[in-house]
């Protein structure tokens, strides 16, 4: 599995700049043969709720398998932003190499020692 990550920004029609990231998941034969196999597409990486400053609402981050693999693009505000943006991003793809590990290991026995 391999993930890009791309930034981009233009100009605010009120001045100012947003920024927005794209994240995509490139998989191997393999490993879309184990989402394909187990229907995980819809699977939940990581759920959060994010609130927005000085607005009192916020907002729900759900990124999926399928949204991984078939990319996402992410809209932000500022820096701070962009930045969480991206470790919820790579938290999720940790998140999906568990599952991975745990589809390639199905029908075998796993021995953990403490």
């Amino acid at each position: 599995m391999k993930l890009t990550i791309t930034r981009d920004q233009s100009k605010k029609m009120m001045g100012g700049v947003s920024f927005e990231l794209f994240a995509k998941v490139e998989l191997t034969g393999e490993e879309a043969e184990l989402i394909k196999k187990y229907k995980a597409e819809r699977e939940s990486l990581v759920k959060k709720e994010i609130k927005i400053p000085l607005t009192g609402r916020s907002i729900v981050l759900n990124i999926t398998i399928g949204d991984l693999v078939s990319g996402q693009s992410f809209k932000c505000n500022d820096i701070a932003e962009i930045l969480e943006t991206e470790n919820n991003i790579k938290e999720s793809c940790g998140v999906f190499k568990n599952y991975l590990e745990v589809m390639r290991h199905f029908g075998g026995q796993e021995v953990i020692q403490f």
